[in-house]
């Protein structure tokens, strides 16, 4: 599997698992293939961005509750305390490493000005 047979206009017209004569075999995940079971790729990607977006939503969500008092870190099942904490960890990283516009000060973070000249 899969044998395809196209269409006048060469597009894929019907699949099967053997050949019937006069079908082509394509290779498992195809993009032609893909396409004709429905699996687009753009969509799969925009779900997975929207998911990766919806976890950021999850994990904040957490860290509220957790600050609150309203649940405790140790509540949570062990995999899912390794997980925020991998999670965590690993964008604190990525943060240290990122331009910082921003300094701690008194009055809260403000924009970092040390490298401007006066205006």
């Amino acid at each position: 599997m899969p044998y395809i047979r196209r269409g006048p206009d060469g597009s894929i017209e019907s699949l099967h698992r053997r050949d019937h004569g006069g079908m082509e075999f394509l290779p498992e995940g195809h993009s032609e293939l893909m396409a004709f079971v429905g699996h687009n790729t753009q969509t799969n990607s925009e779900f997975g961005r929207l998911d990766a977006d919806f976890v950021r939503v999850i994990e904040d969500v957490i860290d509220t509750l957790i600050v609150k008092n309203i649940i405790n870190i140790t509540d949570l099942p062990g995999e899912a305390q390794a997980k925020l904490f991998a999670r965590k960890s690993f964008r604190e990283r990525v943060s240290r490493n990122s331009l910082r516009l921003f300094s701690d000060t008194q009055f809260g973070s403000v924009i970092d000005d040390t490298n401007f000249s006066d205006l």
